[in-house]
């Protein structure tokens, strides 16, 4: 929402603060409830912590290997294996990133020539429309339209042209909520396949699914030797901060992504590359209480916010809830979020900033169930004054 920068360079042009600084500032101004920015307000599983700590006692505290420390490539390795019955070798097909949004960043610096095309989803996460511009790209896209998010596979292949690269797909799908459907992967891979086309998975909220299955690209018939699958540890564990990322892909193009990694960031975060490493290997009971505490909370939230007034579209997966504000007499949902603080004392994203043409988005809200129960119930108390 920021103005032109005459120092920024044209590919950024338009990229200013991010709305989720930028709400989370307001947040903090107002002192409202922060339903907005999603990031947990309780830390993950204590031992895991331990295991970070005992890390850094122990000496870990220096540049960790490029690729990232091996107790962490092994035990991404055991994941993809144990989940979805992928083989990735530790070597030379997993490179450790910092957060989903390096390993992003870095596969569009190290894939895309100027002026080549990636094909992605509207709404669409942030990040994706910025790592493109920096690498040269041109962004396309395909809307998902509410309130079941589907897309029309006809309008999607329509899309590629001569000059496309890629097709990047985030499902579970921020700020959407939507899971990608068994029929509606296979017809994103039979596209890529007939046209030649790398698939980028951003998979960072791939143990956040309430209803419907998580689908990796790479799992799919002919598919894992063209697909470069992200994912990291901060959602899943709790733990957003410590910005622990990774990719997984055939060993060219690991080899590829990882040369534009080692220039921007080089290495990071040893003691925590290790507490994640043991994350992963949590047993089957963990993942079945964080869905199921995940899955209350969302559904105290939708149920909040349909009392207040909202039409809530209920995710199937990830920690976000998208809402309709026309049935509360309003048309802009940047006006919204931006005076809701004073009104009432909650903060919300304008879901309209993730879309290219925002008349599609215009009348969107999303928020937050990544907080405790006592803040969501207070943030729902204030929410219910809009009827007032």
């Amino acid at each position: 929402m920021a103005g032109p920068n005459p120092h920024l360079t044209r590919r950024l042009q338009g990229f200013g603060t991010t709305i989720f600084a930028e709400m989370s500032a307001l947040a903090a101004r107002t002192q409202a409830v922060n339903l907005g920015q999603g990031f947990p307000d309780t830390d993950g599983p204590a031992e895991i912590i331990d295991v970070a700590v005992a890390a850094m006692r122990a000496g870990h505290n220096q540049y960790p290997p490029g690729p990232g420390l091996p107790e962490l490539r092994q035990a991404v390795g055991r994941h993809q294996k144990r989940f979805y019955d992928l083989d990735y070798q530790p070597e030379s097909e997993i490179l450790v990133t910092v957060g989903a949004t390096e390993a992003i960043a870095a596969t569009m610096i190290s894939l895309l020539e100027p002026g080549d095309e990636v094909i992605t989803f509207e709404p669409w996460y942030d990040s994706y429309g910025a790592s493109i511009a920096m690498a040269g790209g041109i962004k396309k896209v395909v809307t998902l339209s509410p309130p079941e998010y589907s897309f029309d596979p006809a309008e999607l292949e329509s899309s590629v042209t001569a000059n496309t690269k890629l097709i990047l797909l985030n499902t579970p799908h921020n700020p959407s909520g939507k899971v990608f459907s068994a029929s509606e992967m296979n017809a994103i891979a039979d596209i890529a396949k007939r046209h030649d086309l790398i698939v980028v998975t951003d998979e960072v909220y791939e143990h956040l699914v309430f209803e419907g299955e998580h689908i990796p690209m790479a799992s799919l018939p002919g598919m894992w030797d063209r697909t470069v699958t992200i994912s990291s540890g901060g959602k899943t564990f709790s733990f957003t901060g410590w910005k622990i990322g990774w990719v997984c892909a055939p060993a060219a193009l690991v080899g590829a992504i990882r040369t534009a990694k080692q220039f921007l960031t080089f290495v990071h975060s040893g003691p925590f590359q290790l507490a994640i490493a043991a994350a992963l290997d949590l047993d089957d009971s963990y993942y079945a209480e964080f869905v199921d505490d995940f899955r209350a909370r969302r559904d105290l939230l939708c149920d909040g916010l349909a009392k207040a007034g909202f039409d809530v579209f209920a995710p199937q997966g990830t920690y976000f809830v998208n809402t309709d504000i026309r049935p509360l007499g309003a048309t802009d949902g940047i006006d919204f979020c931006l005076t809701l603080p004073d009104r009432v004392g909650v903060v919300g994203i304008p879901t309209q900033v993730f879309y290219d043409n925002r008349e599609r988005g215009k009348h969107l809200v999303r928020f937050t169930f990544c907080k405790t129960e006592a803040v969501l119930r207070d943030g729902i108390e204030r929410l219910a004054k809009l009827n007032d």
